[in-house]
């Protein structure tokens, strides 16, 4: 009976603590501390923020940045309600997170990227770091500067041992896996020409398609989308030179004319898009 007691207090160490291996380490917050000088800043105006685990061995000049997912904000109404949130204000974001699955730093869990400089970009413009409008409305303080705040940390990083990058992958979910492909070929273009970069979009291809009633209803939400946030003008050119705007947001029409390799991990039934069609 003892015996059998030990046996099974042993199997709940192990597996606690094999819970606790998977479940990553904490990573602090950096604040892009010039970033408002160029109004490069959330919707509340506080300062964009990610977090970075450093590289080791032979991942020093390896590079992955993650873009965190939120959905968007399509008008004045819904960036309010998302102004003072965590994804819409530094200020609410947490001081610390917990790095595991592709960001994570054991081996035995994530074996290609482990050492890897490990990146989770904030997410905190409503527009998948597109938006880019000079005016403040001081009756709402709402911000729309989601491609300086992109430009911003992107520089950061560089300055960081980014610039010297031999192998870099742009990731993102959901709203961040949107900002994988709008950016993929732009985040390329910062990067040395020798380097092998790719793109991976986890749950980030929404699809232009009729709804139940026969309305294009998320082509008509992402329209309101760019116009809000102003984003024509960073989409990528070689999308927006053949189509609307409004339909650059979607990946179907952007990834006809990229460049950067891309690859797309989508369910068969994503939550979001079967509640909009």
């Amino acid at each position: 009976m003892v015996a059998a007691r030990s046996r099974l207090w042993l199997c709940f160490l192990l597996f606690l603590v094999a819970l606790l291996e998977a479940r990553g380490v904490p990573v602090g917050i950096t604040y892009v501390r010039n970033a408002i000088a160029r109004g490069a800043v959330c919707l509340d105006g506080s300062l964009p923020a990610y977090h970075f685990d450093k590289g080791f061995s032979t991942g020093i000049n390896n590079w992955l940045v993650h873009i965190e997912g939120g959905g968007w904000c399509n008008n004045v109404t819904t960036c309010l309600a998302r102004k003072n949130t965590r994804l819409g204000s530094s200020k609410q974001m947490a001081k610390e997170i917990a790095f595991s699955g592709i960001l994570g730093n054991r081996q035995r869990y994530n074996p290609d990227l482990y050492n890897w400089n490990r990146i989770k970009v904030r997410y905190c413009d409503g527009a998948s770091f597109t938006g880019d409008i000079e005016a403040v409305n001081l009756a709402t303080n709402l911000h729309f500067r989601g491609a300086r705040v992109w430009l911003a940390v992107m520089e950061d990083l560089l300055s960081k041992g980014m610039e010297n990058a031999e192998n870099a992958i742009l990731s993102g979910c959901s709203a961040g896996g949107l900002t994988t492909i709008v950016h993929c070929d732009g985040f390329r273009a910062l990067l040395p020409k020798g380097a092998r970069v790719k793109c991976l979009s986890d749950a980030g291809y929404f699809i232009n398609a009729k709804d139940v009633s026969g309305a294009l209803h998320i082509e008509s939400f992402f329209n309101q989308v760019v116009a809000t946030h102003g984003s024509a003008k960073h989409l990528p050119r070689p999308c927006t030179s053949i189509y609307r705007p409004g339909l650059c947001f979607f990946p179907q029409y952007i990834a006809r004319q990229m460049q950067t390799p891309l690859f797309i991990l989508n369910a068969a039934y994503d939550s979001w898009q079967v509640s909009k069609l």
